[in-house]
């Protein structure tokens, strides 16, 4: 009884009445991200890219206002996407591209898989002019983990609600 009793008083605490969540300013200091980009089709390269926006953002804007060589980026790639980067392909997929090259201007580096690069045919000659070409998107991506590299892998599904709907 008396335990029904504290509930039912800390339920209807005006303490607890409009309480919201809080605000927290993680002191970000030199991170390292290495971004695996594994797609089943190109077309969602954009969104995935969105996650690497969502990393760069915060960390260059006040309050962090972070530099290139505050940071170090990695963004390997060794699925479908990797088409959108043969140079041939280029107007087929300008916005990604753009975008790609403007965070290779960042400092953020593009490595593509080797093997992978074979499977689709291409050789470094076909690629854009930002772009690294590593053996293995697997050694690579241990490589970059054994030096202190946080692993992001973005998950990018077909949407089928708009927020709207499930708000």
């Amino acid at each position: 009884m008396r335990r029904r009793t504290i509930l039912s008083f800390l339920a209807c605490s005006p303490t607890l009445v409009g309480a919201q969540a809080s605000f927290v300013q993680t002191p970000y200091k030199n991170p390292r991200a290495l971004f695996d980009i594994y797609l089943d089709h190109p077309a969602k390269l954009g969104a995935a890219l969105y996650w690497l926006r969502s990393f760069m953002n915060p960390l260059t804007e006040a309050p962090y206002s972070l530099f290139n060589d505050d940071m170090s980026v990695i963004v390997v790639l060794h699925g479908t996407e990797l088409v959108t980067l043969a140079k041939k392909n280029e107007s087929k997929y300008e916005e990604v591209v753009q975008r790609m090259r403007y965070y290779a201007q960042q400092g953020v580096k593009f490595k593509v898989c080797g093997l992978a690069l074979q499977d689709f045919g291409y050789t470094r000659n076909d690629l854009q002019d930002f772009v690294e070409v590593t053996p293995s998107a697997m050694t690579e991506l241990v490589h970059w983990q054994n030096q202190g590299y946080g692993l992001i892998t973005p998950v990018v599904t077909d949407k089928r609600l708009s927020i709207e709907d499930i708000r």
